[in-house]
């Protein structure tokens, strides 16, 4: 704990300083920034009889280049807690949410993991007035992806289908939709995507297509279904 600075508890932290730094830094609270994402409602746990759902998942903020595009995650702590103390819970976050920049903050800064291992320091230190714009953040997400040209970016950045519901894909379904987006933008010819049953794959086919047609790809696109229920 910084003693310079009164004990705030996690949420006066968040308030205080981490909201203020990244508006500073340019990102826009309403389109970018999500706070307290819950992004699974945690494992099943059946005991005998009982049913039960363990620990969800929540990040206490979500930083998007445009929706559906998460690029960084902070993990908020009180100034009880380290600068770092909230990374591994952010990392853990991260891996499952495929997002590249990873922060854990008490306030008195940012502690940045960079998952691309493209920026030579894995981990730094930076100041409340250091947090990276959007601009800078995507530019080392586009470095990493090898996605280069504007052409390519155009394909990634193609807003998803909305039917003005306001439903969105669940977090691997978008991890699923991004990925095959990026790697037809990146010019890969062939691309195996295995998806478990009841996980939305006609959804998640549907994006990918959406986007890629909406984008300006006119390849012709052949989708099969499997209409035999015993298969999935």
């Amino acid at each position: 704990m910084n003693p310079s600075k009164p004990d705030l508890s996690e949420r006066d932290v968040c308030t205080k300083y981490i909201t203020p730094a990244i508006v500073a830094a340019g990102w826009d609270l309403h389109a970018q920034v999500r706070e307290e994402v819950t992004f699974t409602q945690g494992r099943v746990i059946v005991r005998g009889t009982l049913v039960s759902r363990g620990e969800r998942k929540r990040a206490d903020y979500l930083l998007s280049y445009q929706p559906n595009l998460p690029i960084a995650i902070i993990e908020a702590k009180d100034q009880r807690h380290s600068l770092g103390a909230g990374m591994q819970q952010a990392l853990a976050y991260a891996e499952a949410l495929d997002v590249p920049f990873v922060y854990s903050s008490n306030g008195t800064g940012f502690l940045e993991h960079d998952r691309t291992g493209m920026a030579g320091v894995v981990e730094r230190e930076l100041a409340l007035d250091e947090f990276p714009s959007p601009a800078a953040l995507w530019a080392r997400y586009c470095a990493w992806k090898g996605l280069d040209s504007s052409a390519q970016q155009q394909i990634i950045t193609q807003h998803y289908y909305s039917d003005g519901s306001g439903r969105e894909p669940r977090y691997y379904q978008r991890t699923a939709i991004n990925r095959v987006v990026e790697a037809i933008a990146g010019g890969q010819q062939r691309i195996l995507l295995v998806m478990a049953t009841g996980t939305g794959k006609t959804y998640t086919t549907f994006q990918i297509i959406w986007r890629l047609w909406k984008s300006g790809v006119r390849q012709r696109i052949l989708f099969l279904a499997d209409r035999d229920g015993s298969q999935g």
